[in-house]
């Protein structure tokens, strides 16, 4: 279970982002989830919860927004998204496919009090 890591992490941005503005208060976290990550959305959730429990994020909503995984054709240059373990373009049927997206688990931005 790598979302406790993950949570902990994403904790630790909210809690500086509020020192540095001073805020006594976490309200919302956006936090983009790509496909490729494999993260368990409930098992983030239930981990944040745990480890904001004592903090000034404690109640905060967690607000997770999934980022399909998508490729590129080297050969052709589509744009598609991939489905399953499919690495191929469904234009020229390439297998040289660069991934656009769908790899990051980024926290987007943070509401604070």
């Amino acid at each position: 279970m790598h979302e406790m890591a993950l949570a902990q992490g994403i904790l630790d941005i909210a809690l500086r982002t509020a020192a540095e503005n001073g805020a006594v208060r976490v309200g919302r976290i956006k936090v983009l989830v790509g496909q490729m990550t494999q993260v368990e959305p409930e098992a983030l959730k239930f981990g944040f919860e745990a480890l904001a429990a004592e903090t000034i994020a404690a109640g905060a909503e967690l607000d997770l927004t999934a980022v399909p995984l998508v490729g590129r054709c080297d050969d052709c240059g589509q744009e598609f998204t991939i489905r399953g373990c499919l690495f191929l373009c469904p234009r020229c049927q390439s297998g040289e496919v660069k991934i656009v997206s769908g790899r990051e688990l980024r926290v987007e931005y943070v509401e604070v009090e």
